[in-house]
């Protein structure tokens, strides 16, 4: 299956900005991070298709997985 991955901020030093990629049915946002290697505490927000998800979550054909790094400011 294909799924769009979109990364932000310091995510995309020496990955990507945006880029489909291929995953076996199945595949978690949990997996497709790993594969990435962004480690889950680093992650902020993780979104499919426009809204917030959870790293068990399993993806389908064609989603959209945007992840956010942590912030911090004031």
């Amino acid at each position: 299956m294909q799924i769009k991955v979109k990364l932000f901020a310091t995510f995309r030093i020496g990955r990507f900005k945006e880029k489909m990629l291929d995953f076996p049915a199945g595949t978690t946002v949990n997996q497709v991070m790993q594969k990435l290697d962004i480690l889950s505490c680093e992650s902020g927000v993780v979104v499919v298709n426009g809204r917030v998800a959870k790293l068990e979550q399993i993806l389908v054909d064609d989603d959209v997985l945007s992840v956010f790094p942590l912030v911090a400011g004031g």
